[in-house]
């Protein structure tokens, strides 16, 4: 009877613990297991995995890692990551949006809307394996066997190559050194120290309510993708990674305020979550610009995840105006920070190259 006893106070205080701290889903210490995996590979008698009918090699509860995470992560909420529509993608915070690997076309460079001509939307970013969403995607990216610039296999790419699913205590779970997906792969750079936005169902990233990139974002990319703007893959790129941007550029970036106003910019307000940057000093809540020593980093030309633009850039690459992006193919029509109808690329904000054009004014 004591026994009997135990056993259901014990039950309760897990039901209780598990009620009151939902957010804690991947803390590792929730109880929470038959969130995510199932001891018999069945549910209601039946297999849950039709492609291992013999038994999930993990004993998830889906088909495969990533369609396990898009179970509660595709359209659920604000932490959402696969929207239902390429057209309509969840609100941003940070990452971009995986749905826009679905997108039939996403070139909007010249001629881009011409047959024979169309991007294809999984060149819009990383695609992960899964089921759930797409199923164009079972064994991986169609055409990238082998991520560019390294030797991690786009066939073993999911969410879980990236973030740890039973959790850590680094930024949004990344992984950090050591083995990753059961010694598929090894990662030898630390996870980066950021800080990510509040996920509330009304957040939106904004100039002041954004991610805080501290250190190590490109050093942690490179563990797939090596040092890849550093290198001569596939021949000699110039523009550095993981690097200082020095006193001409920080005051180019402070002074930069669109292609309208490319000297009317201040310090303190200087911040563009479009083309963020990486300092010890970020902020959640910074508008400030960078110092000196504030470094380029990866994701401040890429988003994370994918976006409609090739390559998953934060702006598309291809057009002249960020007005005509949309234009050619039809796909979801990147905002402008600027809001101005001749603004040309984001790349000025850093580089000022669109102070002689029509339209701009000093």
């Amino acid at each position: 009877m004591r026994k009997a006893l135990l056993i259901s106070v014990l039950c309760l205080g897990v039901m209780m613990l598990w009620a009151g701290n939902a957010s804690a889903f991947h803390d590792g210490g929730v109880a929470a297991c038959n969130g995510c995996h199932t001891m018999h590979n069945s549910e209601d008698g039946q297999p849950v995995d039709p492609l291992h009918p013999l038994g999930n090699p993990w004993l998830l509860t889906d088909a495969t890692p990533s369609d396990v995470c898009l179970s509660c992560h595709s359209t659920s909420g604000s932490r959402g990551v696969w929207a239902a529509d390429p057209m309509i993608p969840g609100n941003e915070h940070g990452g971009g949006d995986f749905v826009f690997n679905v997108e039939d076309n996403i070139n909007d460079g010249h001629n881009g809307g011409v047959p024979g001509n169309e991007i294809p939307g999984y060149k819009g970013g990383h695609t992960p394996v899964e089921l759930s969403r797409s199923v164009q995607f079972p064994t991986g990216d169609p055409t990238l066997p082998i991520a560019p610039g390294g030797t991690f296999n786009s066939q073993w790419l999911g969410c879980s190559s990236c973030h740890d699913p039973h959790g850590n205590e680094h930024f949004r779970l990344l992984h950090s050194v050591g083995e990753i997906q059961g010694g598929l792969y090894t990662f030898t750079a630390p996870a980066p120290d950021a800080i990510g936005m509040t996920l509330s169902s009304s957040a939106n990233e904004t100039n002041s309510n954004h991610t805080a990139y501290k250190s190590g974002v490109s050093e942690w990319c490179g563990n797939c993708h090596g040092d890849f703007h550093n290198t001569s893959y596939p021949t000699t790129l110039k523009h550095p990674s993981g690097a200082a941007l020095g006193g001409d550029v920080a005051a180019i970036y402070d002074a930069y305020n669109g292609t309208a106003d490319y000297t009317g910019g201040q310090h303190a307000t200087a911040y563009l979550k479009d083309v963020p940057f990486e300092d010890p000093a970020a902020a959640v809540n910074s508008t400030v610009g960078p110092t000196f020593t504030s470094k380029v980093m990866c994701l401040s030309c890429h988003r994370s995840h994918a976006t409609s633009a090739p390559n998953a850039g934060r702006w598309d690459f291809d057009v002249t105006l960020l007005s005509e992006d949309g234009e050619e193919s039809g796909s979801y029509a990147i905002p402008d920070p600027y809001n101005y109808t001749e603004q040309r690329s984001l790349c000025n904000k850093c580089h000022v190259k669109d102070e002689d054009d029509e339209g701009s004014s000093p």
